[in-house]
């Protein structure tokens, strides 16, 4: 019981603290202020995305090193596939753990909102009331939406998570859709500098992976900028210069390397 009283304190307390976000904000401060993250979108493409652009600047930089240190083929495409496996599983298992505590949050968030409707329903109406009439609704029409939302709790708990959480509960996130998305991703941008060494060796398979990657980074770069809203020509040049720093630092180490060891 004293549990639940304290519990009950302070939903009021910040039911107190919305009301007063309310007035003064627009809806979105009402999950600020209960202490609610917004989000929910599902982060699979997203994952993809930004799996192919980890798989191809990491085994690229990789590949340049180990070409660097040493001329034999062999060895740079041992590692150009070492790299391509464990980024593979390594992007996958963090996509996977990533997404599971995410979408936990947003299930704990969704349960705080479920008991504090069973607790509070004439507070929980009242903050229904004022989302509605920070859209504009005039306060009675505003009242009777609130009153009609609230008749049923499955249509409450859903409204409440969409207007305070700004979730969709049906797309909370797939753990499992994000980690495959991400393994496939990683394999698809870490093939493309290991590709030339499968087919051939030396320096036309260097100079092929260089060429290839270079081909390859600005349209990641164009494809991030889907995320961004920034210039795709902007994002191209700097995924592009991004990649190219990374292989040629890379390079020069492995060559260093590589002379002090005699390689």
């Amino acid at each position: 019981m004293e549990g639940n009283k304290t519990l009950s304190k302070t939903a009021k307390e910040r039911h107190r603290l919305a009301f007063r976000k309310m007035h003064s904000g627009t809806p979105s401060e009402l999950a600020s202020a209960e202490g609610h993250r917004s989000g929910g979108q599902s982060g699979t493409f997203r994952a993809a995305v930004f799996g192919i652009n980890d798989g191809l600047v990491s085994n690229l930089s990789l590949i340049m090193g180990v070409a660097g240190a040493s001329a034999d083929s062999r060895f740079v495409l041992l590692a150009g596939v070492a790299g391509l496996l464990a980024g593979a599983f390594s992007m996958a298992a963090g996509e996977y753990v990533s997404m599971s505590a995410q979408r936990e949050l947003f299930e704990n968030e969704i349960a705080i909102e479920r008991r504090e409707l069973a607790e509070g329903p004439q507070g929980e109406r009242k903050e229904l009331e004022l989302i509605y009439e920070s859209k504009g609704l005039p306060e009675d029409a505003a009242t009777k939406l609130a009153s009609r939302m609230m008749s049923d709790p499955a249509v409450a708990l859903d409204t409440h998570v969409r207007e305070e959480l700004g979730l969709d509960p049906k797309k909370l996130g797939s753990p499992w859709g994000a980690a495959f998305s991400s393994f496939g991703a990683f394999i698809a941008g870490a093939i493309i500098p290991v590709a030339p060494y499968l087919f051939c060796s030396g320096r036309t398979a260097f100079m092929a992976s260089l060429m290839l990657s270079g081909l390859a980074l600005p349209g990641v770069g164009t494809a991030i900028s889907s995320f961004t809203g920034r210039s795709r020509l902007l994002s191209a040049a700097r995924m592009l210069f991004i990649g190219a720093l990374a292989a040629a630092i890379t390079y020069l180490v492995g060559r260093t390397a590589g002379v002090s060891a005699g390689l």
